[in-house]
């Protein structure tokens, strides 16, 4: 989809926001910063909390994400909340003619997805799905220096986060949340945007405490093989039953290797080791946002594009067949 065929708006673009919690907060405050847009109503789970919310963004509280979308003064809808109700409030914004940005994933299934692409496609509308991984630190780092280590060959991926005593609001819901690396999508877009495309995926899902569905702990692995040869390890888990926090990647080339653990990384050579700095992860959410009103008001392409966040979302899917099944998923095609 390239960003020429969406109509485009006119100054301010005026924003209905969906979701109080975090990516909100984030987005509203890059909105209060950016004379292009305008935040002019805010949705969420209680008109309480909502409430509260909107007053300290200089915005109106509705009672229902869909009263956003039914208002003719909001330009732009900013979905930002559970990821189960993603794909509805995507494909009613869009029956609606309103622009839409959505945090990842687009929605909890692939077919769903597709289909909302193809909405958008038919309405002329904008549609962008967030990936501001690739605006940070460590994704920029591992891009400038990626060619110093020669031919990669081998990625272990670990993102990990006790939560001790795991808070009854966190609790991992999989029908709220979606599969582990669908919802953390970012985990395998990183890899599929080094990488490009995948041959094959291996998966195993993990929950600890219970009861079903609040599950207070997860684990989830996948074993991705790639068509230029790479192999990729990718962990993630959360809850009260994991330990030790890590946010760890190493990839091995021929020439060398890029070790990150935090905010510290390593270029590893015959000849020895080199740091590597890292940029800190703040203002990514505005980078985004900054992105998208240049797209809006000026037909700018867009830093990503549905197709390399759908064909991600393919990969997270085929780890999810895998770990039910118990079988190795094969996928053909590329993100294009």
């Amino acid at each position: 989809m390239s960003i020429e065929h969406f109509a485009l708006l006119s100054l301010p673009v005026r924003v209905g926001l969906v979701g109080t919690g975090a990516a909100a907060r984030s987005r509203s405050k890059a909105l209060l910063n950016e004379d292009r847009a305008q935040l002019v109503a805010v949705a969420g789970r209680t008109l309480e909390r909502v409430a509260a919310f909107a007053q300290s963004y200089g915005a109106e509280a509705a009672d229902h994400w869909q009263t956003l979308i039914d208002r003719s003064d909001i330009d732009l809808i900013m979905v930002c909340h559970a990821n189960c109700e993603h794909g509805a409030v995507v494909r009613a914004a869009l029956e609606a003619g309103k622009a839409v940005v959505v945090e990842y994933p687009l929605a909890l299934s692939v077919a769903e997805a597709e289909d909302l692409i193809a909405l958008a496609q038919t309405q002329n509308l904008f549609l962008h799905v967030e990936h501001i991984e690739l605006w940070g630190g460590l994704h920029q780092t591992i891009k400038a220096h990626l060619a110093e280590i020669g031919t990669p060959a081998y990625v272990r991926y670990e993102t990990v986060s006790p939560k001790n005593p795991a808070p009854q609001k966190w609790s991992y819901d999989a029908a709220q949340f979606g599969f582990p690396l669908m919802g953390a999508l970012s985990r395998i877009h990183r890899l599929t945007n080094l990488f490009s495309a995948v041959k094959s995926v291996s998966g195993q899902l993990q929950y600890g405490g219970g009861p079903a569905p609040n599950y207070t702990t997860c684990r989830c692995t996948a074993q991705l093989t790639f068509a230029n040869g790479v192999l990729a390890e990718v962990f993630y888990g959360k809850g009260d039953q994991v330990w030790h926090p890590a946010r760890y990647m190493e990839i091995q080339g021929d020439r060398g290797a890029l070790v990150f653990e935090g905010d510290q990384g390593r270029l590893i050579q015959a000849g020895g080791e080199s740091p590597l700095v890292l940029e800190p992860r703040r203002g990514l959410f505005a980078k985004d946002t900054a992105a998208v009103l240049d797209a809006l008001l000026e037909g700018k392409p867009m830093y990503v594009s549905l197709q390399e966040s759908l064909y991600a979302m393919k990969v997270a899917a085929a780890a999810e067949r895998s770990a039910a099944t118990g079988q190795r998923i094969f996928l053909s095609g590329s993100q294009s």
